[in-house]
């Protein structure tokens, strides 16, 4: 068994990803597991896993230049076997590790190259010049280190260009952490409510499902949980008619989340047409499958592949606000039919979509990574082959 420590400077110390899933996954089977972060909520152990905060910057520049050093140095006074980084501003601190005969792992949770060119506060000459200077960036540091996990199988893809251990670890739901909705069973649901839940922005349609609400010919409410990413946005979409069927949760931990899906008749992710998107494969779709809920999605051709191969909710136009309250409409007014559709998603998500089948992965990799086989595979699994990537 080894001892692993995981790195971040940008995320909270539960992350779901990095915490919840593989720092428990890791710490059940037998591995002595750290964490290092930057959120100023002190030092802590939680499951068996020790928890060392560097402290809390006070702002994105002071993250960046300081905060990760400090990272850097407690990562090196805790002297472990393996370093699994999680934010693209410690690469620096992996070549740092890596000249000190470490270890090191780089989780890459996000597309950076592809989301850089969606920036809307770039112009589209300086977003493609970064986004090639950034991927030049990160494949000649990751070519140094030990190996490379990928949240989806499109990172995988593009990482495994330049590394022979990069292996996609995605980011599916741990079934158990959500309950069957009182209306799987039959009964009615708790209140007449559809959810969003996750990050509130532009990009993420938000604008588009407040004008929904006031297209709907049901009594339907929009449970919104979440935090918004833009200050001027929150008070335009306060302003929509629609505004008025909205129940604004703000931000909610697991058990909330597990509980507001529990009590929804459907969950929405109507993200916007991007580049970063079309392909993407966000966490929240699973999710609301996982609650036995039936899913709104945008109607981009991977996602209604597995909407509508797992018969476990309807795809629209995310621009069309019309589609998007017919979709709801409709779902509230055939209730059989949404439960049918919400039993189908947690289906497919006990059969194929769960963390459980992901926690095998992560393990097998650090198994190549601490005892090198002659042959070692070469990439990861992907999903049927296709490119996507995840959202949080």
């Amino acid at each position: 068994m080894a001892r692993i420590v995981h790195l971040s400077s940008a995320h909270p110390r539960f992350d779901t990803r990095i915490f919840v899933k593989q720092c428990r996954s890791l710490a059940s089977h037998g591995h002595e597991v750290a964490l290092v972060v930057a959120d100023g909520l002190g030092a802590d152990c939680r499951d068996g896993i020790r928890i060392v905060d560097v402290g809390r910057p006070s702002g994105r520049r002071e993250r960046m230049l300081h905060a990760t050093r400090r990272v850097g140095r407690a990562a090196l006074e805790l002297e472990a076997d393996v370093y699994q980084l999680h934010d693209p501003e410690l690469l620096p601190v992996g070549l740092r590790l890596r000249l000190a005969g470490k270890k090191v792992v780089f989780d890459a949770h996000e597309d950076v190259p592809t989301q850089l060119l969606d920036k809307p506060y770039l112009a589209p000459r300086t977003a493609r010049l970064l986004s090639r200077a950034y991927a030049a960036f990160e494949r000649s540091v990751l070519a140094r280190f030990d190996g490379v996990l990928a949240a989806t199988p499109l990172i995988q893809a593009r990482l495994a260009r330049f590394h022979p251990l990069a292996v996609d670890v995605n980011n599916y739901p741990r079934a158990e952490e959500f309950a069957l909705p009182a209306h799987a069973a039959g009964r009615a649901p708790a209140r007449d409510s559809f959810c969003y839940v996750g990050s509130i922005s532009a990009i993420r349609g938000v604008r588009e499902l407040v004008q929904a609400c006031a297209l709907l010919r049901t009594p339907a409410r929009l449970a919104l949980a979440g935090s918004f990413a833009e200050p001027a946005l929150e008070a335009e979409v306060k302003g929509l008619p629609g505004w008025r069927r909205v129940d604004a949760l703000g931000h909610l931990d697991r058990a909330g989340v597990a509980g507001l899906m529990a009590r929804s008749f459907a969950g929405l992710v109507t993200l916007q047409p991007t580049a970063s998107y079309r392909e993407a494969l966000p966490v929240k779709m699973f999710e609301y499958m996982a609650a036995g809920i039936p899913v709104i999605a945008s109607s981009f051709p991977l996602w209604r592949e597995i909407v509508e191969g797992s018969a476990c909710g309807l795809c629209v136009d995310p621009c069309d606000p019309q589609a998007i309250a017919a979709a709801i409409d409709h779902l509230a007014t055939h209730p059989r039919q949404a439960r049918e559709m919400g039993a189908n998603g947690r289906r497919a998500v006990l059969a194929r979509y769960n963390w459980e089948r992901e926690a095998d992965k992560l393990l097998a990799f650090y198994g190549d990574l601490l005892a090198p086989r002659q042959l070692r595979r070469k990439g990861g699994n992907t999903e049927d082959g296709k490119r996507i990537h995840s959202i949080h």
